[in-house]
């Protein structure tokens, strides 16, 4: 059901020569549609503009759902409902394809099945909120093609990369190789990720900057060792800081940097992350391995308020205090 109720409002008022005259227009309050159907959800992706509410009702809806249409900074779009509104995909895609929609709140509900959960390319200032998503062949979220700004936030991503290739990473920043993929200043804040996620939990790559990895709790019980995912979370953009976050379960290190290309994986800074290695079965056991360190040139710090238990040692590089 569509609702839009018209408010009148004065406008410009203003003392002419000939006496005093009021203009009057209308306004258009934002939208609330609310959704019980597949084919409801899939109209209202098409209709919807800045300031509109998608709610979504308890229940299922099946198919691949996408949308182009944007809000604005100052009036985003937002399809909410509870985690029992569930988007579930059997024929492989993506649950929800956010194509160039900018400035979109998903918030409470839950995607499972077909390829990758939520997509977004070309999507600025996409934030993702109290989601669940799970059950998945590839990844959880994947913010790509310069989707710049992006929040994942309070969510729980699990069981992804069913398909046993290491494809299936918790969030994904970027594409592998593609430097005009600057998804930068992505967030990811606060969520549990893991178990049964086949690829890292978090990987960024090269071409991004400035994405902050910030209280999340990590397992990486899932990870396949296909494609060198062997850590919680792969850095290979530049200037991310990982912070906060809680790490159990790895198969041979926590954290890594890598330069895949050139002038990249540099910046990084780790602080105030626990580490439990305690059952890691790999060949270096570090918290943080960091592969590309360069003091001048690719530096990276790793401070001395993370912390490790297990394995054999925090890190491969000098810690800072």
């Amino acid at each position: 059901m569509r609702t839009r109720p018209l408010l009148l409002s004065l406008l410009v008022t203003t003392l002419a020569a000939g006496g005093l005259t009021a203009t009057a227009s209308t306004a258009e309050a934002a939208t609330v549609v609310q959704v019980s159907t597949a084919a409801q959800l899939k109209s209202a992706l098409t209709t919807v503009g800045p300031g509109d509410t998608i709610r979504l009702a308890d229940g299922t809806y099946t198919g691949n759902f996408k949308t182009t249409a944007a809000g604005t900074s100052s009036s985003r779009i937002t399809l909410t409902g509870s985690s029992k509104a569930v988007l579930t995909t059997t024929g492989g895609g993506y649950g929800l394809y956010l194509n160039g929609a900018s400035y979109w709140t998903v918030q409470g509900i839950t995607l499972t099945g077909g390829q990758k959960g939520i997509m977004m390319d070309t999507a600025v200032g996409v934030t993702i909120d109290s989601v669940t998503v799970h059950g998945l062949d590839m990844e959880g979220v994947h913010f790509r093609r310069s989707s710049k700004d992006g929040v994942v936030k309070n969510s729980r991503i699990y069981d992804t990369g069913r398909d046993g290739r290491g494809m299936g990473e918790g969030v994904y920043v970027g594409t592998a190789g593609d430097l005009s993929d600057n998804s930068d200043r992505v967030q990811i804040l606060n969520n549990t990720i893991g178990p049964g996620v086949g690829g890292e939990n978090v990987d960024v790559k090269e071409g991004t900057t400035g994405t902050q990895i910030i209280g999340n709790t990590f397992d990486g019980s899932g990870l396949t060792g296909a494609h060198y995912d062997d850590s919680w979370v792969d850095v290979k953009g530049n200037d991310a800081l990982v912070e906060n976050n809680t790490g159990t379960h790895t198969s041979n290190t926590g954290y890594e940097t890598h330069t895949q290309q050139p002038g990249w994986g540099c910046g990084t800074v780790f602080r105030s992350n626990t580490s439990d290695l305690s059952d890691d079965p790999g060949a270096l056991q570090l918290a943080f391995n960091i592969t590309n360190y360069q003091a001048d040139s690719c530096p990276t710090t790793v401070y001395a308020s993370n912390t490790v238990t297990g394995g054999k040692g925090l890190t491969n590089i000098a810690v800072t205090p």
